[in-house]
């Protein structure tokens, strides 16, 4: 036996219309609409996990998918303290690439503080997938488990969508959250680069963001971020001034109402369906209450997540 390889120490494992449509929207952070998270299961192509083995650290590369970007150098020596104390308490998982060489598909904090806290083997569940089954794993195990900040989720549920094939009502499935909330994160990548960055850094809030993503102006957006970031503007304050900044586009654009005013409700419709579709919403209508609803879309992709909405 080589000096490198260590012998697999087996453990027992451890054990509707459309105003229905928009009040099933929950907040991005909330859970009060969140479905079960839905296992992944293909038993065509993945073992099953039964037991778990102590393989050394030294034969477990790094995950090439792993989501997340940035890891706090003071939150993992303090979790290698705990692992000094306490032991891993829940087994990474992996899978075997050679009879001596496995490839990390998550727990790469754990693997990390487990190098930091002296450990030479690790507890770890052996699990066979191709690539796409790998990313896909990586993927949904970190979002589930790990505190990952809001882009890093947002581009994980990005991923997920363009490379593992989800459509979005699927990948709700799979994170045991709804089409909405999936949709409120993946719109946060439309954002200017500069407000991604300062959201990943935590400079403003989720709550800043969403607020922000309503307006369709590049300028205006970046307006109010240097605003919240001079200004330390409060979520209420962000949001109190894009409702104002809609009013004023919805009169340049000739949505008008008896007397000249815009119409309240047609405000708060136009503002709820553009955050319940992700994509500008026109609203127009007359003192007779006549008017029409325009969804624009720019590619199949945009019209396939607006045919998807409807029929969620």
């Amino acid at each position: 036996m080589s000096k490198m390889e260590i012998p697999a120490k087996k453990r027992v494992g451890l054990g509707r219309g459309l105003g229905a449509l928009l009040q099933d929207s929950d907040s991005v952070n909330g859970t009060s609409n969140a479905k079960p998270a839905v296992p992944v299961e293909r038993p065509q192509r993945l073992e099953q996990i039964s037991s778990m083995n102590e393989i050394s650290v030294d034969l477990i590369e790094t995950n090439p998918y792993q989501p997340r970007t940035h890891f706090d150098e003071e939150a993992l020596n303090e979790l290698a303290d705990s692992i000094r104390v306490q032991g891993i308490i829940q087994p990474i998982t992996v899978r075997q690439l050679a009879p001596n060489k496995y490839q990390l598909i998550s727990g790469e904090r754990r693997l990390q503080a487990s190098k930091r806290a002296g450990l030479k083997t690790i507890p770890a569940y052996i699990r066979t997938a191709d690539d796409q089954q790998m990313l896909e794993m990586a993927l949904i195990e970190n979002i589930q488990r790990e505190n990952l900040n809001a882009i890093e989720i947002a581009l994980s549920y990005q991923r997920l969508i363009t490379e593992c094939s989800l459509k979005q009502e699927e990948l709700g499935d799979r994170v045991g959250k709804n089409r909405t909330t999936v949709n409120n994160y993946i719109r946060l990548l439309k954002l200017p680069d500069v407000i991604q960055v300062a959201l990943r850094d935590n400079k403003i809030s989720m709550g800043h963001a969403r607020a922000i993503i309503n307006i369709d102006n590049r300028e205006q957006q970046l307006s109010i971020f240097n605003k919240i970031i001079a200004e330390e503007w409060s979520v209420r304050k962000v949001e109190e001034a894009v409702r104002e900044l809609s009013n004023a586009n919805l009169l340049a654009s000739g949505v008008e109402a008896k007397g000249g005013g815009v119409k309240q409700e047609i405000r708060s419709l136009q503002f709820r369906l553009q955050a319940y579709f992700g994509s500008k919403v026109t609203v127009k209508a007359d003192d007779k209450g006549k008017g029409e609803i325009k969804i624009p879309f720019s590619s199949q992709e945009e019209l396939d997540k607006i045919l998807l909405s409807i029929k969620a």
